[in-house]
C-alpha cells in the first residue's frame, strides 16, 4: 500500500506542471474579442500589435521584456510620438495577446518574429529600435544581423551584460526537472506579490500591475518564462555589441540607478565591447523605469538621440 501510494505521488509530481498548465486559460480568438490594437498572422503564429501616430515619421520599434506584456511601453510611446515618432509595439510570443508556439525561446526565435512582423507591416530601415530587459538582448540580435535596417538601438534596463538572472529564477532555469516543477508552483505567487507591490507604490499603475499578474492566467506564459530564461538570457550579447562598433552603430543604453532585477555592473561590459555606446543613469528608478519613469527616459533619449 505504501508503495504505491510513493508511485501515485511521484506521478503527481511528475505530471504536476503539465497538470498546472491544462488548469489555465488558452489565449484564442474569443481571449483576444476585446483587445486593443491588431493582429498579424506570421510565420510562426499570431502577434498582437499596435501603432502609436499618425501615416508619417520616423519609425519606432519597441520590444518588451520577459514577463510585461507590449502595454508595458504606452507611456514611452505617447511620449515618442510627441517627438514626432511612429511607434510600433506588439506583444512576443507566450506573453499578451500574442500566440504560444513551440520550440526554444532564443535569439533566432525572437529575432524571427520581428523579421516577419516588420515584414508584414512594410516597415523596411531607418527604424529606431528600442529594447526593454530582455527585449534589450532581443534587439541587440537583432540590430547585430541586420544593421543596415537601424537608425540606432536604444536599450532600457537591458538584459545581456551579465548578473542576470539569479536566485529562483537562476535556480529554476539551471535545473530544468526540478525547475518546471518550481516554476508553476511558486513563480504565480511571486509574480503577483511583485505586481501587488507595483500597484501599492506607484497606484497609478494599479491596471497595468493588475493585467501583468493576470498573465500567469494564461497558458503558455510560465512555459515561456522558462523557454526565454534558458536560452535567450542565458548568454551575454559581447559578441553582438562588439559587431555593433565595428558598424558604428549608434547605441544609447538606459539604466535605472536602482534596478534591482539587472546589475548596473553591465555598463562597464557595454563600455568593454563599445565605447561609442552612450549611457544614461535614471536615478531612482527600480528595472519598471518605462512605466515609472517615462518622462527621463524620453528626455534621455532626446537628449542622446543620433
Amino acid at each position: 500500500m505504501i508503495f504505491w501510494l510513493l508511485v501515485l505521488v511521484a506521478v503527481l509530481v511528475w505530471a504536476f506542471p503539465i497538470l498546472a498548465e491544462r488548469s489555465r486559460k488558452v489565449m484564442n480568438d474569443a481571449a483576444r474579442s476585446d483587445a486593443p490594437g491588431h493582429f498579424a498572422e506570421l510565420s510562426q503564429g499570431t502577434t498582437h500589435y499596435r501603432w502609436y501616430g499618425g501615416d508619417r515619421g520616423p519609425v519606432a520599434v519597441c520590444v518588451h521584456g520577459l514577463t510585461t506584456p507590449s502595454f508595458v511601453w504606452d507611456a514611452i510611446a505617447l511620449r515618442l510620438v510627441r517627438q514626432g515618432f511612429r511607434v510600433l509595439v506588439y506583444d512576443l510570443y507566450g506573453r499578451g495577446y500574442s500566440d504560444r508556439p513551440p520550440g526554444r525561446q532564443n535569439d533566432a526565435f525572437f529575432i524571427r518574429q520581428l523579421e516577419d512582423l516588420l515584414a508584414d507591416q512594410t516597415v523596411a530601415d531607418d527604424i529606431t529600435l528600442f529594447g526593454y530587459s530582455m527585449g534589450g538582448a532581443i534587439a541587440s540580435g537583432f540590430a547585430a544581423k541586420h544593421p543596415n535596417r537601424l537608425r540606432q538601438l536604444v536599450l532600457v534596463a537591458p538584459a545581456g551584460f551579465g548578473g542576470f538572472p539569479t536566485g529562483f529564477l537562476q535556480q529554476i532555469r539551471d535545473y530544468p526537472a526540478l525547475g518546471d516543477r518550481l516554476a508553476h508552483a511558486l513563480f504565480p505567487r511571486r509574480h503577483r506579490a511583485a505586481c501587488d507591490a507595483l500597484a501599492q507604490k506607484h497606484p497609478h499603475l494599479a491596471e497595468a500591475a493588475q493585467a501583468q499578474a493576470d498573465q500567469v492566467n494564461w497558458q503558455g506564459f510560465i512555459p515561456g518564462v522558462l523557454s526565454s530564461l534558458r536560452y535567450v538570457l542565458r548568454d551575454e550579447m559581447e559578441r553582438e555589441h562588439r559587431k555593433l562598433f565595428k558598424e558604428e552603430m549608434h547605441v544609447i543604453s538606459i539604466w535605472a540607478a536602482a534596478d534591482e532585477v539587472i546589475p548596473l555592473s553591465g555598463m562597464g561590459n557595454l563600455t568593454k565591447w563599445n565605447r561609442r555606446a552612450v549611457q544614461v543613469q535614471v536615478e531612482g528608478a527600480t528595472h519598471l523605469l518605462p512605466m515609472t519613469h517615462p518622462d527621463a527616459v524620453c528626455r534621455a533619449f532626446a537628449d542622446a538621440a543620433d
